[in-house]
């Protein structure tokens, strides 16, 4: 049975690491608002179901829904070998995974810091502030944190979690790619600091079904309404 995947149709987001995710594991799944009729149909999911998920993304698989990127991932990870099978494994995969999103939360915040209800326009003077901030400190902070952990990976430096491709590479790349599109003179300078991280990004890129999928329009291009976003007065 086919998973069913739902987030918004138009957007990469939150939705976009669990894509990428069944991409590599070969999972047949339906991404159901993409689908005819299928937002209307994620909505009545986050209407009635007994145990409603707050927002998408969410997974379904059989009767069970999942929702939340994180406990998505670590629900996948078990079943098609992108995560450790040993319980110290998989709960440093978790982790690494919280703090992408954590990671992910700050990108978002560069460009709406005051309020998600509002527009960016509403709040350029503080977004300028809140940028200036991520792009000195944050990214830099993040990215050390990561080429730590692959330095430092028994294992070898290749993964951020032992010898083989994990979820949380997967990420990892994802927020590479966006910080790349948002922030592309701040990700530069910052991936010149951290070049084990840089080399993870462009070894995911490579793999055969990722990369197949990086070319296919199942890929929907980063655009202004989702995370990462491109306003060159962020960059600098």
């Amino acid at each position: 049975m086919a998973y069913e995947f739902y987030y918004w149709p138009g957007i990469q987001g939150r939705g976009e690491f669990v894509r990428l995710a069944l991409e590599e594991a070969g999972a047949d799944y339906i991404d159901v608002a993409r689908e005819s009729e299928g937002l209307a149909v994620m909505m009545r999911m986050m209407e009635h179901a007994d145990r409603p998920p707050f927002a998408p993304p969410f997974l379904k698989d059989g009767d069970t829904i999942i929702g939340q990127t994180a406990a998505i991932l670590l629900y996948l990870g078990a079943r098609h070998g992108l995560a450790p099978k040993d319980p110290a494994g998989g709960l440093w995969t978790h982790q690494i995974q919280l703090t992408l999103g954590d990671f992910v939360a700050e990108a978002h915040d560069t460009h709406h810091p005051i309020g998600v209800g509002l527009y960016y326009e509403d709040q350029k003077a503080e977004a300028l502030r809140r940028s200036e901030e991520f792009r000195d400190s944050r990214i830099p902070k993040f990215l050390g944190w990561f080429e730590q952990i692959l330095a430092r990976n028994p294992a070898g430096s290749s993964h951020l979690v032992g010898g083989t491709l994990t979820y949380a590479d997967l990420s990892l790349f994802q927020v590479i790619e966006g910080l790349a599109y948002a922030f592309p003179k701040a990700a530069k300078r910052a991936l010149k600091n951290a070049p084990l991280v840089a080399a993870l990004h462009d070894s995911v890129a490579e793999r055969p079904r990722i990369k197949a999928y990086l070319a296919s329009p199942r890929r929907i291009p980063f655009n202004e309404d989702g995370i990462f976003r491109r306003y060159p007065e962020l960059d600098a």
